[in-house]
């Protein structure tokens, strides 16, 4: 029987050892190509029941992964806030409300860093302001018809960075560049809907720009082209009013939408609100202004002596996370990021958030060498390696939150933005991950439940590949089959 056992133990460690060297074959012919040699590649695969590593390349070589940077900040909201948390937004007033239903004084809107309200991942955008009318029939329910005073915006609460550090000048005036603000509405998007003439090479024109921008000053440099899809980069600093959009778009096309970021969404959600109060016959005699042109400080001692009027509580931090790793949303990873610092110490700016990810991961898993510039990866300032990844994963493959992570990563050849990926090849269906891709980089991170029932955790970090997307994409999802076959 002794013998059986020792003969039955031998081969099960070849068996481990002949998958090792098939998946340690395929990164090695990964890497071999010509066009990877001037490429930076970082990997690594861990058997997570053991703890030892699989295969790797350089797995502690740090550079940007793009999206991929997203599990750091889905993972550090469900362990910082819990899957239930949900940020609340508030009204207040500083004066007093007589007895005609004149409220007199300033009208405050805090934010508390809620990423849908009005978001076009939760409500359709014919009723995106419901919540805002909800909130002017609170009004009118305590009497309030007319505001004498000012309508306040107040994102304090997350600071006035607009966008953090390492994004790039072309990104933050598109859509996926929108910064987190202690006040985002309908996403912090705007649309351009432009009228492309037939003619190659004319000028465009606006049609509409939704929502309005009061003050915003667009130049439209964008022409009509041979090329197919959209072409044109809306550009634009963090509150500059300025706003201009170069590229091209198809030739003879009557309505093509390109989406842009807002210019200021605190103030934004002012404008929107007061839409709103006009329309329910709540007239405000007063200004808009902002937290931000105001210089506010906020904190719960600034409005401890205004009076509460309404409290709106948005969307669970679990579903957020769901739409975050599923269609890797750069706008909710910040917002998550923020969340965190602000519900650890009170500040929910950027730089708050990026210090209690660092911290808390920092005693679950060797950091060092890390650094995480932003939530959603668009910064080319982040540096982290396949083995920080893998360390990130084996955590919260052991946290009770584990399942509630694993099932906000979409599944390779399936859904999300992994539904391309292995398709009808061995990992489909077996992988779950986060896919990043940026100019020049590409990155996957996730886990593989393989065919001889193990699962896996991987990293797989490019940069600089000379080869194009489409032939790198085939060559990885080589290596993500190899494990899933062993």
């Amino acid at each position: 029987m002794k013998i059986i056992s020792s003969s039955f133990f031998a081969l099960l460690l070849f068996a481990e050892v002949l998958g090792q060297n098939n998946v340690q074959k395929s990164i090695d012919a990964f890497t071999s190509y010509a066009d990877m040699q001037t490429a930076s590649v970082s990997f690594q695969v861990i058997d997570l029941e053991t703890g030892t590593v699989l295969a790797s390349h350089d797995p502690n070589r740090t550079m940007p992964t793009a999206s991929t940077a997203k599990l750091f900040a889905t993972a550090t909201a469900l362990e910082v806030l819990g899957e239930d948390y949900r940020a609340r937004t508030r009204l207040y007033h500083d004066g007093t409300i007589d007895a005609s239903g004149v409220l007199t004084g300033d009208l405050w809107i805090r934010g508390g860093g809620d990423p849908s309200l009005g978001s076009q991942y939760y409500v359709s955008k014919s009723v995106r302001s419901l919540f805002l009318e909800q909130w002017a029939d609170s009004l009118l329910t305590r009497g309030i018809t007319k505001i004498d005073g000012r309508l306040i915006a107040d994102a304090s609460e997350f600071g006035y960075l607009g966008a953090p550090n390492g994004w790039s000048w072309v990104d933050m005036g598109n859509y996926y560049g929108a910064g987190p603000s202690g006040l985002t509405i309908y996403d912090n998007l705007l649309t351009f809907n432009f009228l492309v003439p037939s003619v190659l090479g004319a000028k465009t024109s606006i049609r509409s720009i939704s929502p309005e921008v009061p003050g915003m000053n667009f130049t439209n440099y964008v022409q009509a082209s041979s090329q197919k899809g959209d072409n044109a980069y809306i550009y634009g600093a963090p509150y500059s009013m300025d706003r201009f959009a170069t590229g091209t778009l198809p030739a003879g096309t009557s309505s093509f939408i390109v989406k842009g970021s807002l210019p200021d969404p605190e103030r934004q959600f002012a404008h929107e609100f007061l839409k709103v109060l006009n329309a329910k016959g709540i007239e405000v005699t007063g200004d808009i202004t902002t937290g931000r042109i105001l210089g506010v400080n906020s904190s719960n001692a600034t409005y401890s002596d205004r009076t509460l009027l309404v409290t709106h509580k948005g969307e669970t931090v679990g579903r957020i996370i769901d739409q975050t790793n599923f269609r890797s949303i750069n706008l909710f990873a910040e917002h998550l990021v923020c969340l965190s610092g602000y519900h650890q110490t009170g500040n929910g700016s950027t730089s708050s958030g990026l210090s209690v990810l660092e911290n808390y991961w920092s005693t679950r898993f060797n950091t060092h060498g890390i650094h995480v510039n932003d939530g959603s990866g668009l910064s080319r300032m982040n540096a982290i390696s396949a083995a920080h990844f893998v360390g990130l994963l084996k955590a919260m493959h052991k946290s009770t939150n584990a399942e509630r992570f694993k099932k906000s990563l979409p599944v390779a050849g399936e859904n999300g933005t992994m539904r391309n990926i292995c398709k009808g090849q061995a990992a489909h269906g077996r992988m779950i991950a986060k896919s990043g891709s940026m100019t020049r980089i590409k990155s996957y991170a996730g886990y593989i439940n393989a065919r001889s029932g193990k699962t896996y955790a991987f990293a797989l970090i490019v940069n600089d590949a000379v080869c194009s997307s489409s032939t790198l994409v085939d060559r990885m999802e080589r290596v993500f089959n190899s494990i899933a076959a062993n």
